[in-house]
């Protein structure tokens, strides 16, 4: 889940490089390298810690040549430290490569080159393929040694690669994003499309199984084989200055406010075909990680109420270990980025198995959208804050748009307006909860997976124990843990389950717990400690209006407890290995 950039043309390298770091900093940011190809040979700074602390420590910019490789790290292989940074090198110093991804037969091809004299400076998969290819320079072209070395690896990879005297770029993709950017005398090669944005809107998704040579004015793409391709090129409409902050503090911040205009684009995706996927289908199965699972728990419950279908949401790891589809199974696999890998596989082995695959994602081009018979695109444009906002809520506008068509769901950007409007009132409650060890989230019906996402979202940024259960289950071990002052967020629209959890609020608060309600009802206001209003609309569209005031909590909680919302611990925006 790492961050890569190469780049080749007029402008300084190093330049172009380090802004395209900063942007693909979501996608790790343990530690932060480039490399430069240049008259003195090959050129690499690196070292641990954030791209700009690097970048300002070591001068990056300092480095003159118009070729070069990029890296922001998510640490897979080998601890943090200076040595493990990417970009790797190996022992003659002409060749220096960014990976993203894991070799898995790394220790196999390491041992192989100890026993020829490679001496190797890092405990990384990566630096593998950097001695490989040394090795095969000593008897093929460039071109040919880097095309063997690649076709050695085993697992996932997207690498790009620089050789001393090469005018060009080489690069390789298994099981992990790669884009080819297209400019005018330059061109770029990334992990991401918003990496290049500021140069060109002309992309193209490199496939599975493919290499790439990549001069300032040309490029090749060919398979594994040999065969050369000549793939389609994409324009992509997003604007660069969508990558930026536009003002707010941080890019979650904004991006949770971008809400009320990606929706409407979301509500614009093309479903027609989708649709009937639905209507044909008896036994659906939704796979999905994380935020997405939660929007798969959406979707199921909307397909066995509103259509009758026999649906059921799967955690993406365990799905082949628990589930049993067939060539009568419509597979509907949720992914924001298309790139994750639990998920992927999972689509892998329910295709093997003759299912049918609908896709919901986010990323043109991306590798579930090359598995998928059908794909629904979330128009969410791009999201850099890793806790994911504006694409949740964009997978469901399109999930209801799959439901219900069109009729009623206008309103939806009005709705997360209103919510966001309760702004100030949520900052002085985060305030309230900021120190709290425990949180717990209640919700019924379409509530509850709301209340997950609510959970997941306030564990992930401020770091404190948070988890949501339904509302009936508070009876049957839950309520336990509740004693003096522990906050409890109960999630009580004016829905077919009000009765129903206005009892569980007064059981939470019988056993002392602090609850805020995020209600429209105003009798319930004196049975809580706090309330945070909603807008009264329709049963269905409710976790519109309860999905900001959540976000916004958890955003303010981790501001108050001085960690950076958007780049959590221990965590990266697109998982790509298993």
């Amino acid at each position: 889940m790492c961050g890569i950039i190469g780049y080749i043309g007029f402008r300084k390298a190093s330049e172009v490089l380090l802004k395209a770091l900063k942007t693909l900093e979501y996608r790790g940011y343990d530690s932060a390298g480039i490399a430069i190809s240049n008259e003195n040979g090959i050129e690499i700074k690196k070292g641990a810690g954030k791209v700009d602390d690097v970048a300002t420590d070591l001068s990056f910019i300092s480095l003159d040549g118009k070729i070069g490789v990029g890296h922001s790290r998510w640490a897979t292989h080998g601890r943090v430290c200076n040595e493990n940074a990417h970009p790797h090198s190996n022992c003659s110093k002409n060749v220096a490569l960014v990976h993203n991804g894991v070799i898995e037969n790394y220790l196999e091809l390491k041992e192989e080159l100890l026993k020829k004299g490679h001496k190797f400076e890092s405990e990384t998969d990566t630096e593998t393929v950097a001695h490989l290819i040394e090795e095969n320079l000593k008897s093929m072209a460039a071109e040919k040694a880097f095309s063997e070395s690649i076709k050695r690896l085993e697992g996932s990879y997207s690498i790009v690669a620089i050789i001393k005297g090469e005018k060009r770029l080489f690069a390789a993709r298994r099981n992990s994003p790669l884009i080819l950017g297209i400019g005018e005398n330059e061109n770029f090669l990334a992990s991401d499309i918003p990496a290049v944005l500021p140069y060109t809107k002309k992309i193209i998704p490199i496939e599975e199984e493919m290499l790439v040579s990549v001069s300032d004015s040309e490029y090749k793409i060919m398979d594994f084989g040999g065969m050369q391709v000549n793939p389609k090129v994409l324009e992509v409409d997003w604007d660069s200055t969508v990558a930026e902050k536009g003002g707010f503090a941080h890019f979650m911040l904004k991006e949770i406010y971008d809400q009320r205009i990606s929706l409407k684009e979301s509500l614009s995706a093309k479903t027609e075909e989708a649709r009937k996927i639905l209507d044909s289908a008896q036994n659906i199965h939704l796979i999905a990680c994380g935020t997405s699972y939660h929007a798969s728990f959406v979707f199921a419950t909307l397909l066995e109420k509103e259509l009758k279908k026999n649906a059921k949401a799967f955690i993406a790891s365990d799905y082949q270990f628990v589930a049993n589809p067939s060539n009568e199974t419509v597979v509907i696999a949720l992914t924001q980025s298309g790139e994750t890998a639990d998920t992927i596989q999972a689509v892998k082995f329910a295709k093997s198995k003759g299912a049918k695959l609908l896709s919901l994602t986010n990323v043109v081009g991306s590798s579930i959208t090359r598995l998928s018979d059908s794909i629904v695109y979330l128009n969410a444009g791009p999201e850099v804050s890793v806790a994911a906002t504006k694409t949740f809520s964009s997978q469901l506008a399109v999930i209801y748009k799959l439901i219900y068509g069109n009729s009623y769901l206008s309103n939806i950007p009005e709705i997360i307006s209103n919510s966001l409007s309760q702004e100030q009132k949520i900052k002085e409650l985060a305030q309230k909860i900021k120190d709290s060890k425990s949180i717990f989230f209640l919700g019924r019906g379409l509530s509850y997976p709301i209340a997950m996402e609510g959970a997941l979202k306030l564990k992930e940024i401020s770091y404190i124990h948070a988890e949501a259960y339904p509302a009936g289950e508070l009876k049957h071990g839950p309520l336990s843990l509740i004693e003096e002052g522990v906050p409890v967020i109960a999630l009580a629209p004016s829905d077919e389950t009000k009765a129903k959890m206005l009892g569980n609020i007064k059981e939470v608060k019988a056993r002392g717990g602090f609850v805020i309600a995020l209600t429209d009802n105003p009798k319930l206001e004196k049975e809580v400690d706090a309330v945070i209003e909603i807008e009264k609309t329709r049963a269905e569209l409710y976790p519109f209006a309860m999905l900001p005031a959540l976000q916004l909590l958890a955003y303010y909680v981790s501001i108050f407890r001085g960690i950076d919302p958007d780049r959590p611990r221990n965590l990266a925006k697109s998982v790509t290995v298993e």
